[in-house]
């Protein structure tokens, strides 16, 4: 692992490199929860822990700033866990493994965990500082943010007193995010019916991997393949060759672009030729359509000895036809601000198992009722499928309001410290902030952070020099409030 605490500033890399080594997939927080309880204590800083999870810790105002608003520093203690095939690695048990690398840090093989684990160290660096004025504190971190905003979602009665709220989960430094899209998730289930392999046929394995994934919110508008698309594409090209599927497996994470799937299948053994001829064509024509954007893919076609069952036909061709029908990537640009994306879908991933196809998809917009047709047309095109479908709860976006107080202060800071303009900006991706207002409706909130790139694969890297210039914005901010 790199000495992240030489870095500058060192009291944000020492708590962050502190945090790399506390395991904290998403719904599995208890170790970093833990860790920021202890971490309290030991600071002699009151806290509270509620009910779904979610830590506050306190802190007073320094003299002359006690009858200031509390400021609030939001940022969540759950990662995304993806890691290439090849790495081994265990999330549950073991610490990141950093590298330095050409002034970024990046982990080895799987994500870095600085989305939100940035987010928090610079909170608890300013917590811990005796020498930055503020008044007093709220850092809050929330509970699994990554798959399902639960922690926003049940965050406690009296857990926030502030009126400034400063999200630190974003990914562009020079730039201030003032608003964000809702989203829901549409999940689909075939329950298909197995049959014996058929005897005189020949099976292979398809792979697609090396893609670039990246964020599903962030990442949907630069044109990444789906890996689950582009299996899905070869399999309904072989529909006509007699073609029998034995398992589709690809994705992983709801917010995550998939990067890996991998398909087995059967063709008659008369057709076997023919078959791999039209995928060596078929691989060549997705490298040819996606050479702008995904450098490394790979699509690799390898025999294998044979298959014990089958699916039945009915719901072989209804689940290839759906997930090639799916709705996927940038289904609408935003009229109201230039250059955002308002309304996408992401096919995250295709999982078999015991109790049926499991299909799970994102659909995010900040238009509440783009978003609400987004997940019906996905619906619509699963359930022509034969599949059961069920949305879930969604969440919402995060209205911009450019009339805002904290949002006039942080661009004051920033122009004084970098002579140079922030952009203002709403994101395409997710932020807990929508859901804190329907609590906490009078709260004035603003979110920005270092540069981050990568986030949601295992090319995650954070860009050393940004983050200095975060926690520079981060303490005149609060010491401007």
């Amino acid at each position: 692992m790199a000495d992240l605490t030489k870095l500058a500033p060192q009291e944000v890399w020492s708590e962050f490199e502190a945090i790399t080594r506390v395991p904290r997939p998403s719904k599995k927080e208890e170790k970093i929860r833990d860790y920021l309880v202890g971490w309290a204590k030991e600071h002699n800083l009151e806290y509270k822990c509620d009910a779904t999870g979610n830590v506050v810790i306190r802190k007073p105002a320094t003299a002359g700033y006690e009858g200031h608003p509390t400021v609030i520093l939001q940022s969540h203690m759950d990662m995304v866990c993806e890691k290439n095939s090849d790495a081994a690695f265990d999330f549950e048990n073991d610490a990141i493994r950093t590298r330095i690398d050409d002034g970024w840090v990046r982990a080895e093989g799987m994500t870095l965990g600085a989305d939100d684990g940035i987010g928090m160290a610079a909170a608890l660096a300013v917590l811990a500082s005796a020498t930055v004025e503020h008044p007093a504190l709220e850092a809050l971190f929330t509970v699994d943010e990554e798959t399902g905003l639960t922690g926003a979602f049940g965050l406690g009665e009296g857990m926030l007193t502030g009126k400034y709220l400063i999200n630190l989960d974003s990914e562009d430094e020079g730039e201030l995010f003032i608003g964000c899209a809702g989203g829901v998730d549409t999940v689909a289930t075939f329950r298909p019916m197995v049959t014996p392999a058929p005897d005189e046929f020949e099976y292979f394995r398809v792979d697609v991997k090396n893609l670039l994934g990246g964020h599903s919110g962030d990442d949907i508008d630069k044109g990444r393949a789906n890996s689950n698309k582009l299996v899905a594409r070869l399999l309904y090209e072989l529909l006509p060759y007699g073609l029998v599927l034995n398992r589709f497996d690809g994705g992983n994470l709801r917010n995550a672009i998939p990067r890996e799937a991998f398909a087995i299948f059967g063709v008659p053994a008369e057709s076997a030729g023919d078959v791999c001829e039209r995928c060596r064509v078929f691989a060549v024509e997705i490298v040819e359509e996606f050479k702008y954007t995904e450098p490394n893919l790979q699509m690799t076609l390898g025999k294998i000895e044979g298959v014990e069952w089958v699916l039945d036909p009915v719901t072989m061709q209804s689940l290839v036809g759906a997930l090639v029908g799916l709705p996927n990537g940038v289904l609408a640009m935003s009229h109201a601000v230039e250059g955002l994306v308002e309304t996408s879908s992401n096919l995250a991933s295709v999982k078999f198992g015991t109790d049926g196809i499991v299909v799970t998809t994102s659909q995010r917009s900040s238009v509440e009722s783009a978003k609400r047709y987004a997940a019906q047309t996905v619906e619509a095109v699963l359930r022509l499928a034969g599949a059961e479908v069920a949305h879930s709860d969604g969440y919402p976006g995060w209205t911009p309001d450019p009339d805002s107080h904290l949002l006039r202060v942080t661009e004051q800071c920033y122009e004084k410290l970098f002579a140079a303009k922030p952009k203002v900006r709403a994101i395409h991706a997710g932020l807990e902030c929508g859901l804190f207002l329907e609590k906490y409706p009078e709260l004035d909130m603003v979110s920005f952070g270092p540069t981050l790139r990568g986030v949601h694969s295992p090319d995650e890297r954070l860009e050393i020099a940004t983050v200095q210039k975060f926690w520079d914005l981060l303490c005149a901010v609060v010491r401007s409030l």
